[in-house]
């Protein structure tokens, strides 16, 4: 198993490397990392669907928190990295199978937390909106 630091998620966006397995369960595609704001693909199927028929939320949870994952390790320099303190989702309307965009980025960030905002977005609908603290903490080897 891979550990990834947050350059090498940095370069799953921007060079294509293989992503986190979660990312390849989840398949969400990073297609942007760069000064606190990342981007992402969603490609939802029937798997994702709950018994409503919509796509059940802890997935859209899964996904706003992923891109948070993202935006922040862009802002990051050698040597630190994250852990997620909280998330809170907001959900707005049901999504459905088909393409979903993720959006995220780093609203303020100090020594030692970070917040950041996330838009998951279907159909140029807004599906959800997610907030996130996160610690920033020196790498332990």
């Amino acid at each position: 198993m891979k550990i990834f630091q947050p350059q090498d998620l940095v370069e799953v966006a921007t060079k294509g490397k293989i992503p986190p397995n979660c990312d390849i369960t989840l398949q969400l595609t990073p297609t942007v990392a760069e000064n606190g704001v990342a981007r992402g693909v969603w490609k939802v199927d029937e798997k994702f669907i709950n018994g409503n028929g919509v796509v059940m939320g802890g997935y859209l949870a899964a996904a706003a928190d992923t891109m948070m994952a993202y935006a922040i390790a862009s802002k990051l320099s050698k040597g630190l990295v994250f852990t997620t303190i909280d998330l809170h989702t907001t959900f707005h309307r049901p999504a459905t199978i088909g393409e979903i965009e993720v959006e995220a980025r780093v609203e303020r960030m100090g020594k030692r937390v970070a917040y950041l905002v996330a838009d998951v977005i279907q159909n140029e609908k807004k599906v959800v909106s997610a907030v996130s603290s996160v610690m920033i903490l020196e790498k332990q080897d």
